[in-house]
C-alpha cells in the first residue's frame, strides 16, 4: 500500500505534466484570413472559424486554409493562334477559396489544381481565336479564360475572380511584318489628309479667285498688296507674275500711241 502511494506520488508530477501538454496542444488560433477543417477519426466534423479553437491530440486533426485572394503566375506557353501563328503568352490568376470545405475535401493540392487548369485552357480559348483578336480583344479573351476557370472549379470551392494576359510575344519576323504595315496604313492616311487638304485649298483659291473678278478692282488692289509684302522680303530675287488683264490694257495702250505716231 505505501508502495502504491509512493508510486502514485511520483506519476502525479508526470501525469499533470503530460496533461498540460495535451491542454496546451489542443489550442489552437485560427486567424481572421483563415478557416480551420476539422476532422474526428478522420471524419469531417465541421469548420472552425477565426479565434481560440481546441482540436484533440490523436483524435481530432485539422487543415488550415487561406481565404484570401492568390495570386499565380501562368508560365509562358508556345500557343498556335487559329490562323497558324505562334506566340508565347503568359497570364495572371486571381481566386480565393470561397469554400473551405470544398477546397480541402473535393480536390487534392488545389493551389497546383488551378495552375494546370489554367495553362490548358489558355490554349483553348487561345487556340480558337486568331492573331488580330488576340492583339485587339486581350480583354475579351481574357474575361472568356475567368469565366471558364470559375466554372470549372467551381465544385472545388475556388472562386475565380479574374485572368489578365500579361504578356504576348511575336515572333521577330511577324512583328517586322506588322510594322511595315502600320507604317503604309500611316503612309496611307498621310496621303489622303494632304490630298484633302490641297482640294480644300483649291475650293478657297477658285471662291477667292471668283470673287477678285467680280469685284471691280480686286485684282489690281491683290496686286498691290502683294507688291507690298514682295517689299518686306529679304530675298534678292523676285519673280512677279502680271495679270493679263494689265498686259491686255497696256498692248492697247501701245497700239493707240503707234496709230497716232504713224499717222
Amino acid at each position: 500500500m505505501i508502495d502504491l502511494i509512493v508510486i502514485g506520488i511520483v506519476l502525479l508530477p508526470l501525469f499533470l505534466i503530460i496533461l498540460g501538454i495535451l491542454a496546451l496542444a489542443s489550442i489552437k488560433i485560427v486567424n481572421e484570413y483563415e478557416r480551420g477543417v476539422k476532422f474526428t477519426l478522420g471524419k469531417y466534423v465541421g469548420i472552425m472559424n477565426p479565434g481560440i479553437r481546441l482540436v484533440i491530440p490523436i483524435f481530432q486533426s485539422w487543415i488550415k486554409v487561406d481565404i484570401r485572394t492568390i495570386v499565380i503566375d501562368v508560365p509562358k506557353q508556345d500557343i498556335m493562334t487559329r490562323d497558324n501563328v505562334s506566340a508565347m503568352i503568359n497570364a495572371v490568376v486571381y481566386y480565393r477559396v470561397s469554400n473551405s470545405e470544398k477546397a480541402v475535401l473535393e480536390v487534392i493540392n488545389y493551389r497546383y489544381a488551378v495552375s494546370q487548369l489554367a495553362q490548358t485552357t489558355m490554349r483553348e480559348v487561345i487556340g480558337e481565336a486568331s492573331l488580330d483578336e488576340l492583339l485587339a480583344q486581350r480583354d475579351r479573351i481574357a474575361k472568356r479564360i475567368q469565366e471558364i476557370l470559375d466554372k470549372v472549379t467551381d465544385p472545388w470551392g475556388i472562386k475565380v475572380e479574374s485572368v489578365d494576359l500579361k504578356e504576348i510575344i511575336l515572333p521577330e519576323s511577324l512583328i517586322r511584318i506588322i510594322s511595315q504595315e502600320a507604317e503604309a496604313e500611316r503612309e496611307k492616311r498621310a496621303i489622303i489628309l494632304r490630298a484633302q487638304g490641297e482640294f480644300e485649298s483649291a475650293k478657297n483659291l477658285q471662291k477667292a479667285a471668283l470673287e477678285l473678278t467680280r469685284v471691280k478692282g480686286g485684282i489690281y488692289l491683290r496686286t498691290l498688296q502683294t507688291i507690298h509684302s514682295l517689299s518686306t522680303e529679304k530675298s534678292k530675287t523676285v519673280i512677279y507674275a502680271v495679270p493679263s488683264e494689265i498686259i491686255k490694257q497696256i498692248n492697247v495702250k501701245v497700239l493707240d500711241i503707234a496709230k497716232k505716231f504713224f499717222k
